[in-house]
């Protein structure tokens, strides 16, 4: 049964972000029987032009996911030929998603996507899976429901310091009102923190989940742009963009601390706050 998006397989709604095994049918193509038993992550629920319900996948270890959506990294199963992976056992490898997100059309904005592309081709701790969300606040949010130890947003966090400033701001997990969260779903191509968070929290509620720990790794910057401008921005500011090299081994070491212990106190100390300190977009 298919709702929004989503569909029912083996007692689990799985949708966008969903982690899955894959069990190709007998008589499949050669290509989907080579793919057998591999982790997949379901990038969306649509139907063929017979009315048929696909899910769209990417490989679990593909490091080039993130950024293609054409043909070689996407491919598509029936939901027969999946099965959900559900919660990881006791004693699973921790995992902690590094999520870059930011408009680069919106000057500094653009923090976040730049540190991400700086990590890349760095080595990771084993278990730390990094992704550019730019302004995809819908695959963020069911991104969270992947079942993550802890996952660190990296963005631009206005504070009152001085441009380039980082923060490390641990973000309360707890629901604020569950009237207000159905209230705030994000577009489907937007990044409101605020809003992808509470979907994120309504959605764990859906499916009897957890979410991980919320860390955001912030830096204060010089350009503020409210996204309604009549011209873009391209590039970051001075201060923003030498933040961006200060950034890489403070992330490093924000994540290596996460994955040892997801619950450990972070160091430097953390400013407890209820929701991200991050601007609505």
């Amino acid at each position: 049964m298919t709702t929004g998006g989503t569909v029912l397989v083996d007692g689990v709604r799985l949708g966008r972000g969903s982690r899955v095994r894959l069990r190709p049918a007998r008589g499949a193509d050669v290509l989907d029987l080579a793919l057998a038993g591999r982790t997949a992550e379901v990038e969306a629920v649509e139907e063929d032009l017979e009315g048929r319900v696909q899910l769209v996948v990417t490989l679990h270890d593909d490091t080039g996911r993130d950024f293609a959506t054409g043909l070689g990294h996407r491919f598509f199963f029936s939901p027969e030929e999946v099965e959900p992976v559900r919660d990881a056992p006791a004693g699973a490898p921790r995992r902690v998603l590094v999520a870059g997100i930011g408009n680069v059309f919106l000057a500094d904005d653009a923090f976040g996507p730049e540190v991400v592309a700086a990590l890349r081709g760095r080595p990771l701790p084993p278990g730390a899976h990094l992704a550019d969300f730019g302004i995809r606040g819908m695959d963020l949010a069911y991104r969270l429901l992947d079942g993550y130890d802890a996952a660190v947003l990296v963005d631009a966090a206005p504070r009152g310091g001085e441009p380039g400033t980082l923060y490390v701001i641990e973000v309360d997990g707890t629901p604020d009102g569950a009237g207000a969260e159905r209230a705030a779903a994000p577009e489907a191509h937007g990044m409101d923190p605020v809003k992808v968070l509470a979907l994120a929290r309504e959605l764990a509620r859906e499916e009897g989940v957890l979410l991980p720990r919320l860390v955001v790794l912030g830096c204060e910057p010089l350009i503020r742009m409210r996204g309604d401008e009549p011209d873009v921005a391209f590039g970051l500011s001075e201060p923003v963009r030498a933040a961006v090299g200060r950034a890489v081994p403070l992330l490093l070491s924000l994540t290596g601390d996460l994955l040892d212990d997801p619950r450990r106190p972070l160091e430097p100390p953390v400013a407890a706050t209820a929701s991200p300190a991050v601007p609505r977009r």
